[in-house]
């Protein structure tokens, strides 16, 4: 595979919730060359009504201990770099499969109707759609080690 995560720019990406989180509530500072590459152009970050609500609601879960301030902070610093995708018309919408977990539907249909070329995240279920290649194409699905490994060789 040529390094399709340098190749062009923008790459345009969607981050599911726990990347979302890693990048922006918990800095995780193993991932923080993938935040630079969304923060500094190379690349896009795309999001929709249906993630944005997610990562709100997600950000604000007791067990995150975030405060507010955190919590507003993660949400702000994401949403100003992020590209807001609308749904295009039915007809322009190709055909997905169907994730296991209906929660992580969103980020397929995300991908899709914002054209991403990458879906990042650590969901099992997400992953597993992409071990079966049942996304003709439409775009990739890989872990935030994936595109740590991908930066650092190129």
């Amino acid at each position: 595979m040529t390094n399709g995560l340098a190749a062009r720019a923008p790459l345009r990406v969607v981050l599911d919730t726990n990347v979302l989180l890693s990048l922006w509530a918990f800095v995780d500072s193993r991932f923080v060359p993938l935040r630079r590459q969304v923060e500094s152009g190379p690349w896009a970050a795309l999001a929709n009504e249906a993630s944005l609500a997610e990562y709100r609601r997600v950000l604000n879960y007791p067990k995150l201990k975030l405060d507010m301030a955190t919590q507003q902070q993660a949400y702000d610093r994401y949403l100003d770099v992020v590209q807001h995708v609308s749904e295009p018309p039915e007809l322009l919408r190709p055909p997905l499969p169907r994730c296991q977990d209906r929660d992580d539907q969103k980020f397929l249909e995300l991908a899709r109707d914002g054209r991403a070329d990458w879906l990042f995240t650590a969901d099992k279920a997400l992953l597993k759609l992409a071990r079966r290649d049942t996304l003709n194409g439409m775009f990739r699905i890989a872990t935030p080690d994936v595109a740590l490994e991908s930066l650092a060789t190129a």
